[in-house]
This record gives C-alpha cells, structure tokens and sequence, in this order.
C-alpha cells in the first residue's frame, strides 16, 4: 500500500512521519517533490541550492518512481507530501495510485508557527489553497480521501492513530506512538532547519492549548485560509 499524506508546513507532518516510519512494515519518504519545486519555482526557502542538488527535480521522475516498486519491498509506503509542491503545471495523475490523507490543522497555529521561521507568510506557502485543490482532485476520481486535524491527533494520539489505521485498512501497531530522538536517516537535509523541535520529541506533543492570538498583519491571511481549513474539517 502507498499512503499520501498531504499537508501544509508546520502541521505534524514530520511527527506523523516519525510514527509510521516506526513501523516495522513501512518504508517512508521525506517531501519528494521538495526539489522540483524549489528547481520550477522561484520560491526562496532555506537552503534551496543544497536541496536542489540533493533530489531529483523532474517532477515526472519523481512521479513514476513514486508510483514504482515499494523499497525493500515493504507491506507500506508513507509518503510525506507538502501540498505547495505541486505547482499548478505538476501532473495530478499519481494520486490515482495513491491512498490520499489529507492532515490538516487550525491556520491560526499554522501562521503562528510559520512566521517564527520565516519573516514573510504568504497564503501560497501555507498549502491550504494547493491542499483543497489535491482534495477535490481524489473526490473527481471517485476516491474517498480521509481528512484528520492535528490537533485531534495531539489530543488523542492512541484513539487517533487507532481510526486512522482502521481507516487504512491496516493493523495499528504501538510502535507508532514512541520513537528514539534525534534525527532519522529518512530526513530531507533541509530537517537541520526545520526539525528542530521534532528531533528533540519522543512522541507526539502534549494536546493543543489555546488558539494563539495573531497580529494584525495576518488578520486577511488567517481569514483565507481559515474558509478552506473548515471546508475540509467538514469532511472529516
């Protein structure tokens, strides 16, 4: 089975990761289309030069060999995927050979998280615009896509991972909910800039507290991003 989890930034993705890759059937992948993104797009993240070389930047590579053979020939194949990725010119046809999850978190602790790393926040780098295009592209080919909330998982993560399993159509195994600290072979290079706070964890975090308050700069932002979070909290 190949499992895509589709996220934005800053939303559990990485801890989620960590947890399926704790499995002892599960190969996992660390954001594979981060290189073709940065290579097609004139986006300006973190070491964008070191990330481009590290990866293939062919999407349509990247593509088929996610659509090939699972490595090492394990039962499952989590592919941690961030939806800004996939710029608009990027074949969707992949999907139809996926199982698509769709993580999704409140845009008020996403902007809040995002903006302790990078100075300017735009609506595009937070994934929630690409995220519910993903989303309506599974529903138009028949599939139904599971859509689970961060902060249900933070709250509950036992009873969470358990329905997400059952969901899956595989065994949960209780390997999912602890793991080693530090860093995992699996992780992208750009992990020294932003896995800080995960490499330090040895399971998910406590649950969520208040939304935060965000400054006023981000009120417009937050109110974009705020009407897709809810329309695919619907569908939950």
């Amino acid at each position: 089975m190949k499992i895509a989890m589709w996220s934005g930034p800053r939303n559990l993705s990485t801890a989620m990761m960590y947890a399926f890759g704790n499995r002892a059937d599960t190969q996992v992948v660390d954001e594979p289309f981060y290189g073709a993104y940065l290579h097609h797009s004139n986006a300006n993240h973190p070491m964008r030069e070191e990330i481009i070389a590290s990866m293939v930047c062919d999407p349509a590579q990247v593509s088929a060999a996610l659509a090939g053979p699972v490595p090492d020939g394990a039962a499952i194949w989590y592919q941690k995927h961030m939806t800004h990725h996939m710029l608009e010119h990027f074949s969707m046809d992949l999907l139809a050979n996926l199982r698509n999850v769709f993580l999704i978190r409140d845009p008020a602790r996403v902007i809040a998280s995002y903006a302790r790393k990078r100075a300017h926040v735009t609506l595009y780098d937070l994934g929630f615009v690409q995220q519910k295009q993903i989303f309506e592209h599974c529903l138009a080919l028949g599939q139904e896509p599971i859509v689970i909330d961060s902060d249900d998982v933070l709250a509950n993560p036992k009873p969470a991972l358990m329905e997400l399993c059952v969901r899956l159509e595989i065994a949960f195994d209780p390997a999912m909910l602890q793991w080693v600290a530090g860093p995992r072979p699996q992780d992208g290079i750009w992990a020294t800039h932003w896995y800080d706070a995960v490499h330090r964890s040895t399971g998910f975090g406590p649950a969520p507290g208040p939304v935060p308050k965000l400054d006023a700069d981000y009120e417009a932002l937050w109110h974009q991003a705020q009407a897709i979070y809810k329309q695919l909290q619907a569908a939950k």
